[in-house]
């Protein structure tokens, strides 16, 4: 039997209405007392909780930490199966949510969402509607891409930051000739979001909604044009091609031979992990653009909290996922406690008012930050993110071997046939 994505949405909503216990909006009970469960792996979340719990008596969560990325889906998805265990509320990655949708697993609290779209980004908005009227959380972190850049060997070099991918390209090969053993960067082939959000900025999206089919456009020209940018510095022998977050990556941003990184907002705790004694030496820019005249960024990473199609307490659970992703008060625990980057739009003035501590020689750093997160791009993931994902790793690390611009289009070419593959065996409707 075919799965149609309008199908899908219509099984979801069936199953929401059966699982709210009557518990909507216009007949729950302000004076009832309720506990609620909030799976989370954001740091600290308890405590940002707690200024819940301390002025909603009635409405009571407790945070259970758990595993982020697929250990958690996998869990709740077990949970859901079951028909037990699963929380009322999750904190879920935007690339997961079109998995939890098609598995029934998340709720759509449209109706308790209300006017909530106008706090939020066109982009993060999309990653918790997959295009729809349905809402199947509400965004909470979102991480803008941003370029991070050691500024005194800039300054040594007489390097300006580039704006623009081709002043990237010319900066990477003045960089090095200058000193064969610096690069201004490397492709990584173990980071599909960091490449799909380069994907995203130059106006790509691998799924999309076609009817009630979806569409997969891995290898479509915008994301060919950011696959043979890299395959053609790679090769020029001008950007490294080691994967981030391995051992020689870390030393390479300690001691200097890896001068920049294509990070997102929340990448100054990365370097401050990684990269403690270069402290003072680091700034941030926005992302180069391919056309100057027509800035766009792409998003690598952050998550939505949901309700999930289990809970008893709909209404509840909506209330306070509404207060903890745009409360003023939440939002400043969020920023400063859980130490996440909060996706609503206002939480620059709110919560945001001083730097990170590694970038603390930078004052405006959240204020390009917001800049940074003006994303206008939508992108939209489809139910088997971990197939293309899985098949990005493999593909693209023989491609950076070869250390050839023409396997990168070939590895783009893979995706594409495991991603449509995957789709097709799981009964889903692809055209095209």
């Amino acid at each position: 039997m075919k799965k149609t994505f309008a199908g899908v949405l219509t099984a979801a909503l069936i199953l929401t209405t059966a699982c709210s216990g009557g518990d909507d909006p216009e007949t729950a009970d302000p004076g009832q007392k309720v506990a609620l469960t909030y799976w989370s792996w954001a740091p600290n979340m308890d405590k940002v909780v707690a200024g819940w719990n301390a002025s909603h008596p009635n409405i009571q969560v407790t945070v259970n930490k758990q595993d982020g990325g697929d250990p958690a889906v996998a869990k709740l998805l077990t949970a859901i199966k079951a028909g037990s265990g699963a929380p009322d509320v999750m904190q879920a990655e935007y690339q997961k949510i079109p998995t939890l949708v098609a598995a029934d697993a998340v709720a759509d609290i449209a109706q308790e969402a209300g006017d909530l779209k106008a706090k939020f980004s066109e982009s993060a908005w999309n990653s918790v509607t997959l295009g729809s009227e349905a809402v199947y959380g509400v965004p909470q972190d979102s991480g803008p891409m941003m370029f991070f850049y050691r500024s005194d060997i800039f300054d040594k070099a007489g390097v300006a930051v580039p704006k623009t991918w081709d002043e990237y390209a010319e900066a990477a090969r003045k960089i090095h000739k200058a000193n064969p053993k610096q690069y201004l960067g490397t492709f990584s082939s173990n980071d599909p979001g960091w490449f799909a959000g380069l994907s995203q900025q130059a106006g790509a999206s691998w799924w999309g909604v076609q009817g009630e089919s979806w569409t997969v456009a891995v290898n479509d020209a915008n994301t060919r044009k950011v696959a043979d940018f890299w395959g053609g510095l790679v090769q020029e022998g001008v950007i490294s091609n080691k994967p981030m977050y391995t051992p020689e990556w870390n030393a390479a941003l300690n001691d200097g031979t890896q001068v920049g990184w294509l990070g997102a907002v929340w990448g100054p705790g990365v370097l401050e992990g990684n990269a403690a004694s270069t402290k003072g030496k680091w700034k941030t820019a926005l992302l180069p653009d391919w056309d100057a005249a027509a800035p766009a960024n792409g998003n690598w990473g952050g998550s939505a909290t949901s309700v999930t199609s289990q809970s008893k307490h709909k209404a509840q659970a909506a209330e306070f996922v509404k207060w903890l992703n745009t409360d003023p008060a939440a939002l400043k625990a969020l920023a400063g406690t859980a130490n996440v980057y909060p996706a609503a739009t206002d939480a620059t003035s709110v919560a945001l008012t001083q730097p990170p501590a590694f970038f603390s020689n930078q004052p405006d750093f959240y204020t390009i930050a917001a800049e940074a997160g003006k994303i206008t791009k939508p992108f939209t993931y489809g139910p088997n993110v971990n197939v293309a994902y899985s098949a990005y790793n493999d593909a693209f690390g023989k491609a950076a071997e070869t250390r050839q611009a023409a396997a990168f289009g070939t590895a783009l070419d893979t995706i594409q046939q495991a991603t449509v593959g995957d789709l097709k065996n799981a009964g889903f409707t692809v055209a095209g």
